[in-house]
């Protein structure tokens, strides 16, 4: 398959100051490798030429292509060459694809257009102004349209989510134990003075001295918890040992679950409180 470099060095003569050969080294390439003359016994099928106007994005991309290719001033396009190269190139796809080659036909039209204005005589205008160019509206369109290609270059340059990075994602396994709430400072003070109002309906009137071991409460706690799911906060205290016992047991509930060796939990909010032997994972 020849490029399109190659397709218009074939079609274009040296006319106006326009080369034979498109890149003025090679006047084709094979397989990547230049040619320098044309093969004699070289046959070439009718069909092995094909033009695919897809690698261009329009008219203006064409003509955009063939300006920069043969270095012209685009201020100053020479019209006449510039017409010949392109009526060439859109030639050999016309009959293939008339749909794709509409829009390119009615930009032939306009280069026809503008060399045949060139070719009369200029509008007489006022002293002191200058005459109006033809090319003008082309080369403001061409200098737009090459404003917004470059733009959406670097656009493009610029790195995009999906193509150029992945946005990292890491997957938690969520534990399927079920989590209780936790037991406020509230709710254990509201418990508190539930026990301790209960505790006001038994007195004892025998006054005594006697010394209490946090320490053995604290077993005394865990020995009714063993071998229990669970006990409802209240049921750990002896509310006819008075005040002090109560206390004492109350600290050591504390001590406990500080060390981990409890753990005071509820259901759900305002729903009685359970304590049970914290679990080791063996």
């Amino acid at each position: 398959m020849v490029d399109s470099a190659t397709l218009l060095s074939w079609g274009t003569t040296e006319e106006a100051g326009m080369p034979t050969v498109v890149d003025q080294v090679a006047v084709a390439r094979l397989y990547g490798e230049p040619l320098f003359s044309m093969p004699h016994d070289l046959y070439i099928p009718p069909d092995a030429l094909e033009v695919f106007l897809e690698a261009f994005e329009g008219p203006l991309d064409l003509l955009l292509y063939l300006i920069r290719k043969q270095n012209f001033n685009i201020l100053d396009i020479p019209m006449a060459g510039l017409t010949r190269q392109y009526l060439s190139y859109v030639e050999e796809i016309r009959h293939r694809n008339l749909e794709l080659a509409a829009e390119y036909l009615l930009m032939a039209a306009m280069l026809i257009e503008i060399k045949s204005r060139m070719l009369l005589p200029p509008r007489q205008v006022a002293p002191g102004q200058e005459a109006e160019d033809p090319r003008a509206e082309l080369v403001r369109r061409l200098l737009e349209y090459e404003q917004m290609k470059l733009a959406a270059a670097r656009l493009n340059a610029l790195p995009q989510f999906g193509r150029d990075f992945l946005k990292a994602q890491v997957y938690i396994e969520q534990s399927l134990q079920p989590r209780f709430p936790e037991v406020s400072v509230v709710d254990l003070q509201e418990a508190w003075a539930g026990i301790l109002g209960r505790a006001k309906l038994v007195q004892h009137h025998k006054i005594t001295r006697e010394e209490l071991s946090v320490r053995e409460h604290m077993s005394m706690v865990l020995k009714k918890l063993q071998g229990r799911r669970f006990i409802e906060f209240e049921a750990l205290f002896d509310t006819c040992k008075g005040r002090p016992v109560l206390v004492v047991t109350f600290i050591a509930m504390l001590e406990l679950a500080k060390e981990t060796l409890i753990e005071i939990t509820q259901a759900e909010a305002f729903a009685p409180i359970y304590v049970r032997l914290a679990y080791t994972p063996s």
